[in-house]
């Protein structure tokens, strides 16, 4: 019997994203990717070298059950619930990313071109995820928070940093995906 998995409708994830976004409101917690990953440094012993890690992690230890629970759950959508058909992908859409030299687009539903090992261990790939991850660091620490930190907290919260940091991310995005790929690829 095949089972088709299929993402959970938004009148279930939002009500459900909701709900948590309460409760750690309720009990004082914050939320987001990078608090897990400062909680990770500090517990590192990042704090003997930079102020900013120096606090008390166990505080904050109950976030990397979240961090280890995204990682946990990426490796099993990744080997389980990856659809395996074709992704419906636009002719022009095709044409372009043909152009800039991915191949079976669309038929796979994340391009070898970008999420392989292999690609991860040449200079190019290597170099991007070194840039990348240098950006998102010291874009997420200038802004005082992640994408999720903002976009899910801080929005809810209805405050003004959050906005203008996720029309930020959202340009950055924007700019990245129309004028930076195609000089990489």
């Amino acid at each position: 019997m095949d089972i088709i998995l299929q993402p959970w409708p938004w009148y279930i994830a939002g009500p459900l994203i909701t709900l948590v976004m309460f409760l750690l409101f309720y009990f004082g917690k914050k939320f987001g990717v990078s608090s897990n990953l400062e909680t990770m440094c500090a517990m590192g012993g990042a704090g003997k070298f930079i102020g900013f890690f120096n606090f008390d992690w166990k505080k904050n230890g109950w976030n990397l059950m979240f961090l280890g629970g995204a990682v946990i759950g990426g490796f099993i959508s990744y080997h389980w619930l990856t659809p395996e058909v074709a992704v419906v992908v636009s002719q022009e859409t095709i044409q372009e990313l043909s152009e800039l030299g991915f191949q079976n687009v669309g038929m796979k539903y994340l391009p070898d071109e970008m999420f392989s090992i292999e690609t991860l261990f040449t200079l190019k790939g290597f170099s991007i995820l070194l840039i990348a991850g240098v950006l998102v660091g010291f874009g997420s620490r200038y802004a005082g928070g992640c994408t999720s930190g903002h976009a899910i907290v801080g929005l809810s919260n209805l405050e003004m940093p959050s906005l203008i940091s996720v029309i930020g991310f959202f340009i950055g995005g924007l700019i990245t995906t129309w004028f930076i790929l195609p000089l990489i690829f």
